[in-house]
């Protein structure tokens, strides 16, 4: 799991990535609207932790802003305001969850792993996620920093086969029998699995897919 901490407090980030790691939770933290926004273009995060008062950018619109990015990754507000009209209206709009400070840690920890498991549960059947990559089993769509990448269709199914099959050698009789639907031993020595593997490599990233005595392939 990994979760992305948005909080200008430093001694209590620091603190609290030092709690979460002993609970075996991974996590960055984002002092400032330049790193927060970097990260959440180029990683992908379990579960958000915002503080809703940071300069420049107050949380709110740090909240919508990651909302329009990620439309499912949950987001607990950490707030020292005690409006309950307020709170309403981030949970009714933008946010999954809050906590007033002070808080306990363990109480966070418990939510966290909540609203990663129910949102676990609900990508479970739709969505492939590894490293920077998210297949979209829905819109037949992958997407890479939440860029799209454009692939053809037997292009998005060979990748698809290899990542449900991700750390697992797979064999090229594997791959035409469940992508290309079909096998006889002449197509053993065929070069069609080695393109769509080189344009995989293009367009996906160089060292994705490994090649072993060029008969087996694995994701890296």
């Amino acid at each position: 799991m990994k979760v992305l901490i948005i909080e200008d407090n430093e001694i209590l980030s620091r603190n609290l990535v030092r709690f979460l790691w002993l609970k075996n939770i991974q996590s960055e933290v984002s002092f400032d609207w330049e790193d927060w926004l970097y990260k959440t273009l180029v990683n992908f995060y379990d579960v958000v932790i915002l503080d809703i008062n940071l300069p420049i950018i107050d949380g709110i619109n740090v909240c919508k802003n990651i909302r329009e990015k990620w439309k499912d990754v949950p987001i607990i507000m950490l707030t020292s305001r005690s409006s309950k009209s307020d709170i309403i209206d981030w949970l009714n709009i933008w946010a999954d969850d809050y906590l007033s400070k002070p808080f306990d840690y363990d109480e966070l920890v418990a939510r966290i792993k909540t609203l990663a498991r129910r949102n676990l549960k609900n990508k479970s059947n739709t969505k492939i996620i590894m490293w920077e990559f998210v297949i979209d089993l829905e819109e037949i769509q992958v997407y890479k920093w939440n860029e799209k990448i454009n692939l053809s269709n037997l292009e998005f199914n060979l990748f698809k086969y290899l990542l449900q099959n991700r750390w697992k050698v797979v064999t090229r009789q594997n791959l035409y029998e469940n992508v290309w639907g079909e096998f006889d031993w002449d197509l053993m020595f065929s070069k069609t699995v080695d393109v769509y593997i080189w344009y995989l490599r293009k367009k996906l990233w160089k060292e994705i897919i490994e090649t072993k005595k060029w008969f087996w392939y694995i994701i890296n």
